[in-house]
């Protein structure tokens, strides 16, 4: 089929009634109506002459003729060893528009610029209907842009919305279309475009979503992929098959209306079975969760493009060796647990220095290039029993309560609704009075709930809140058993907290980014702030301790010092566990991803102390061993 094909013969006359929008919009700045009043008399002249004199310094869009990609961003461990590199060459192959699906090519203009073949670099009526919504809220909130246009603001101008920026779009695609064919336009812009999970170009985005070339994609998966640009994290079929097929059926039916499919090409279409292949986009990292995981923190600090054009120089936390320690440990005990019948059993690990809160290794799952789904960071799974410490520090910050303060083992029952919660312990028993030591160690539920009702529960909440943990929760009964989701990393770094005696810095994997000339962009040298009560986090240290030498936590006995707290939720879904050093805490998990039972009788002391134990030691091997301090080192809190 000829691109020209493509074109919407209905769209003819629509530049001649490009800016009849304006009228009655309201008021607008002197500078923005003379810039629009610029745009909209050029358009109407069908030149953009007057509005070109005005943007005299824009960039030279010849020299698109010998573009090559910007620069690539590095990623080294912390003893500058290379991790990886994002945006190099090795994730974008450029193809001829002659080895594109005719499919994807029609799927993605429909979806970006149903009058590309028809326009000279803009559309008339797409910008004035953007104009008319940015007026109305007050900034830029749509955008109205052409591919041609798409084409220069990624290679020429900054990502910020504003008018200035949109008109200087407009005039640099109108300058490129008279330079270049369309198809050569439509050629690099395909070439060019960001379709998620680090993959840039048709051809590196088809091999990673559906593991087949560019040349043969089919009309479902064309219209899938046409519907990532705008959003490609959010909409991948990685992430949620659901939300893929929801833009997939946008873009089919924009095909539809455009008459450039038949109705049973687009109930064929929809009806299509997807296979998706992997992602690929840290394949060549020595460490892909670390990659993973920075790449993440570089977005949400410096946005998509400066990451993968920048040029930034990044330090981690983690040495390299010692990661590919722990992501040996990880995989050893997942055939280990396969052999005591866990089957389809995941692991995650972090390990965080609690002196600095560095993340010193982080594990996402049992085989990265399996699945790059990053259990570590990403996975919302509830903690169980490992949830009650946050409890008990709540109680000693009131200054009411100590280690071995009495609490009752006894029934109880709390209104629930319509109806009424009885809390029940692991065993079914109920053992009477005993200490908060004892109750912990043993890992009881009912002295737990007690006590977390009589300090109340918003307690316990904004101790989770100040610790970091940002998952949502309420104040309910059954909150101190942990029937919340928290990550790993939330877990480690909560617990590392409570080592540093109340001492916090922000858990980072990242240590220093600089760019390529060595400027400064980001320094996370630890600026410790005590956000807890010392004695409180120092008897929170003390009863954990008891778990290792006469609780349920026997298991991570490591021949030091250590505090840590077992966790198995009820229906056996997730099992922990989650201790510390004064030089490194760890959290461990074990679950299965479609969230069933691991199980009958799978435990956190049973199953997953012993794999934190093997980690630990080989952790710290050569470190000196340390004693934690004690409560009474430390100021007691008044009751209050």
């Amino acid at each position: 089929m000829s691109s020209r094909t493509f074109v919407n013969k209905q769209s003819q006359d629509q530049a001649s009634s490009g800016f009849e929008f304006f009228k009655g919009v309201g008021q607008v700045t002197g500078a923005t109506l003379l810039s629009l009043t610029l745009l909209s008399s050029s358009i109407a002249a069908g030149g953009l002459v007057g509005l070109a004199i005005s943007f005299r310094n824009l960039p030279d869009v010849r020299q698109l003729r010998s573009f090559s990609p910007t620069e690539t961003t590095y990623i080294y461990d912390i003893k500058g060893k290379l991790i990886s590199s994002i945006h190099g060459e090795a994730n974008r192959e450029v193809v001829p528009l002659n080895r594109i699906s005719p499919n994807l090519k029609r799927a993605v203009l429909a979806s970006e610029d149903g009058h590309f073949y028809s326009h000279q670099g803009i559309n008339p009526s797409g910008v004035g209907r953007a104009v008319v919504v940015n007026l109305a809220a007050g900034g830029v909130k749509e955008g109205g842009s052409t591919i041609t246009m798409q084409l220069v603001k990624n290679l020429f101008l900054s990502h910020r919305r504003a008018f200035t920026r949109k008109l200087a779009e407009a005039v640099l695609a109108i300058r490129l279309e008279q330079i270049l064919e369309k198809n050569e336009i439509l050629e690099m812009y395909l070439n060019q475009v960001y379709w998620g999970h680090n993959n840039y170009g048709v051809q590196t985005a088809a091999r990673t979503y559906f593991d087949k070339s560019a040349e043969f994609l089919t009309l479902g998966e064309s219209a899938m992929m046409a519907g990532l640009i705008q959003a490609p994290e959010e909409f991948s079929p990685f992430a949620s098959m659901k939300k893929a097929k929801q833009k997939q059926k946008e873009v089919l039916g924009r095909m539809l209306d455009l008459r450039w499919i038949t109705q049973k090409e687009y109930d064929d279409a929809l009806k299509e079975e997807i296979k998706l292949g992997r992602i690929r986009s840290f394949q060549g990292s020595a460490l892909p969760y670390i990659s993973n995981t920075v790449a993440q923190e570089l977005v949400k600090k410096f946005g998509r493009d400066t990451m993968l054009k920048g040029g930034m120089r990044v330090q981690t936390t983690v040495d390299a060796k010692f990661q590919m320690m722990a992501e040996s440990t990880v995989s050893k005990w997942h055939k280990n647990l396969l052999g005591q019948g866990l089957r389809g059993n995941q692991i995650a690990l972090v390990a965080v220095d609690p002196r600095t809160h560095f993340v010193k290794a982080l594990v996402g799952g049992v085989d990265s290039r399996a699945s790059e789904f990053n259990r570590a960071t990403q996975a919302l799974r509830q903690p169980g029993s490992a949830f009650k410490p946050f409890v008990y520090y709540a109680a000693f910050a009131t200054g009411k309560y100590a280690p071995d303060s009495t609490v009752l083992d006894t029934p109880v029952s709390y209104r629930d609704g319509n109806g009424w919660y009885f809390p029940r312990n692991y065993d079914g028993g109920f053992s009477g009075a005993m200490s908060i030591r004892t109750a912990l160690a043993q890992s009881r539920n009912i002295p737990v709930i007690k006590l977390g009702k009589a300090i109340g529960m918003n307690k316990v909440v904004e101790t989770c809140r100040t610790l970091g943990i940002m998952s949502p929760m309420e104040p309910v009964t059954s909150l101190p058993l942990g029937a919340i989701g928290m990550t790993p990393l939330e877990m480690a770094s909560a617990y590392a907290t409570f080592a540093n005696y109340g001492w916090q810095s922000p858990a980072t994997v990242i240590v220093r980014i600089t760019d390529s000339s060595g400027n400064v962009l980001l320094d996370n040298t630890p600026k410790p702030q005590r956000v807890l009560d010392p004695w409180a986090s120092a008897a929170t240290i003390d009863i954990m301790q008891s778990v290792v030498s006469s609780g349920t936590g026997k298991g991570a006995d490591i021949g030091r010092p250590s505090a840590g707290k077992t966790g198995t939720t009820s229906s056996e879904k997730d099992i922990w566990y989650v201790g510390t050093v004064p030089q490194l805490t760890t959290a461990v998990w074990v679950g299965r991803d479609d969230n069933r039972q691991l199980s009958s009788g799978a435990t956190g002391g049973g199953m997953v102390a012993p794999i934190w134990r093997d980690f630990m030691e080989q952790a710290l091997k050569g470190v000196p061993s340390e004693k934690f301090k004690t409560p009474s080192q430390f100021p007691r809190p008044k009751a209050n």
